[in-house]
Formats: structure tokens, sequence, C-alpha cells
């Protein structure tokens, strides 16, 4: 009797088939969002890498979040408005020891305006324990980086405040703003990066978010939104197609201003042509990321810069074309959050 064996053969289709994508370009939301609200910010960003000091606005608003975060560390019970009063002092000097630039921002001022500082993030925490109540809540995830690859190349990637999960599977993403509700161009540009956390979900986990939860602790708002499978099938497109505009844009090496009342928080102005400004040589080989992977998550203090870190890739720009680079959609930025 003779017996047949199956041999194993693995065909080139095959391993095609099996094989990760072959990522060639990242992108955050906030990258995303600084090309749609101006292509040169996004330049000045992303290609040239021109550092930004931060402001006090920023700090606070890493400040808070760094409460926030650890504040679901403790018991449920602990997790009262006053335990997070206390806990603002201490994770300030965690994060100046981190990042001693922040140091800066009351150097050779009166002790007094770093105390007022602190009590007007003491005052937003307030705001959050008028929105929510922590003790009853179990985050499944805090400051969690996600990622996903759309399109075969395009890896999309982002930090979420927190990701609650319901008993049922339902997903509610939860992202935190330290300024007051916006008006409706601001918030869009918030319903954006929520939009795309929603879409890193929805492909990774093969689950469309039930909740994005924006909570305005300024104002003690929530603003919640309720995504569906077809919204995330046109956002993919958008992002998608918004990063062909990026990358025609670095081919041509033609990122243009797009002059906007938001232009009064920019830290670029002295280089940008609406203000009379000339930006630098454009690099030769435009800075990026040592690998399309994902960073290892950064330290809390650095949340805010690793969002600037988790910098598109960029391919090396040919020599000039002719060809005008298209026009961004429209977008805006609000103040720092």
């Amino acid at each position: 009797m003779t017996v047949e064996t199956a041999t194993s053969h693995t065909t080139a289709a095959d391993a095609a088939q099996t094989a990760e994508p072959a990522v060639t370009a990242s992108l955050s939301p906030s990258r995303a969002a600084d090309f749609k609200t101006c292509p040169l910010l996004y330049r000045f960003r992303s290609i040239d890498r021109i550092p930004e000091r931060p402001n006090a606005e920023q700090a606070r608003g890493t400040l808070v979040h760094a409460v926030l975060e650890r504040l679901f560390d403790l018991p449920a019970a602990e997790r009262t408005p006053t335990t997070a009063a206390h806990m603002v002092t201490a994770e300030w000097t965690r994060l100046v020891a981190e990042q001693p630039e922040l140091a800066d921002l009351f150097d050779g001022h009166d002790a007094t305006d770093l105390t007022g500082f602190l009590d007007s993030a003491r005052e937003l925490l307030d705001g959050y324990f008028r929105v929510e109540d922590p003790r009853r809540l179990e985050p499944a995830e805090r400051e969690s980086l996600i990622s996903a690859v759309v399109d075969g190349q395009l890896l999309i990637r982002g930090y979420i405040d927190r990701l609650d999960v319901a008993p049922d599977g339902a997903l509610r993403v939860v992202d935190y703003k330290t300024g007051g509700a916006p008006r409706e161009a601001f918030e869009a540009r918030a319903l954006f990066q929520l939009k795309f956390y929603a879409l890193v979900l929805w492909r990774t986990r093969g689950v469309v978010p039930a909740v994005l939860r924006l909570l305005y602790l300024k104002d003690a708002e929530a603003c919640d939104y309720r995504p569906d499978v077809d919204e995330l099938v046109r956002f993919e497109r958008t992002v998608v197609a918004l990063w062909r505009a990026i990358e025609q844009a670095t081919a041509a090496r033609d990122f243009r201003p797009k002059p906007s009342r938001l232009c009064a928080w920019c830290n670029h102005q002295a280089l940008c042509p609406a203000f009379g400004g000339t930006p630098p040589p454009f690099p030769e080989q435009p800075a990026a990321d040592a690998a399309p992977s994902p960073p290892a998550p950064p330290a809390r203090v650095t949340r805010r810069a690793a969002d600037t870190a988790a910098r598109s890739i960029h391919p090396r720009p040919p020599a000039p074309p002719s060809a005008t680079p298209p026009d961004a959609a429209d977008g805006a930025a609000p103040p720092p959050r």
C-alpha cells in the first residue's frame, strides 16, 4: 500500500497575503490637524522640527492630565476632589524634575505666580468632578498608544486619554480638554481627533466605539458623539487623501501658510511669510522617525511632546517640480489644550 503525504508549499502569493503591511509613513491626529490648519505649520513641526517651548496653558494641561491619570491608580473610594487637589503640587514637582524647562515658566517671577498656576489647575479638576464621579469608573486603559495601518502602508497612531469598556464590550473614548467648550470650528478639530482614535480601534479591534466623549473641564461640560461604520469608512478615505496631499506638498517642497485667527497662538510668526518672515531652507532629508513602528509610550510629562515626536515619515524629496500642491481641507486649531 502506498501512503501519500501532504507537503506544505508556500507560494509567493501565499507569502504576500500573510506578510505584514509595508508601512512607509505614519500620521498622528495632531499632525493631520496641523496640515488642515496650515500646511506651513505642519512643515515647521514635522519636517523642520523647530523646537517649541511650552507655555503656561500647555503646562497646565499636562499637569491636569497627569493628575487625572494617576487619580485612577488609587482605590475608588479615595478618588475625591480633595485628593485630586492635594496631588497637584506633587505632580508638578515630578513633571519639573522630568522636564526642567517647565521651571523656566516661573523663573524670576513672584512665587504667587506659581501658586496661582497650581490653583488654576485645581479649579480645572473641580470642573472634572462636576462632570464625572471617578469612584464609579474603572478605565480599561489610560494614556494608551494605539495604532493601525490603513491603505496598506499608512500607520495612524495616537494616545488616548482614557478608554472605558462596558460589561457588554462597548467602548467609550474619553478626551480631557482643559480649555472652555469651543465654538463649532474648534469642536470640529476635537472631534477629528476622536474620530481618528475611533478609526484605529475599529480597524484593530473590530468594534466601533459606542461613544466619543469630550470633557471640557473649564466649563464642566461633556460632549458625546456616536460614530457609525459608514462614517468611519468615509473618515478613513479623508485621512488617506490628507496624507497624499502631504506627500505631494513634500515632493513639491511647497507648504504654504494659511492665515487665520489661529495665527495668534502660533510660535512661528517670525519665520512665516504671512508675517514678513522667511522659512528656513527646506531640508535635503526631511526629519523622520527612525522606524515606522510605534514608539514606546513616553513618560506622562512628555505626552504632548511625544505627540509632536510621533512625526510623519517622509520620502526623500526630489528636485522641486513646477506642479502646485493640492489644497488642504479646511480646518481649525484651538489654542493650547
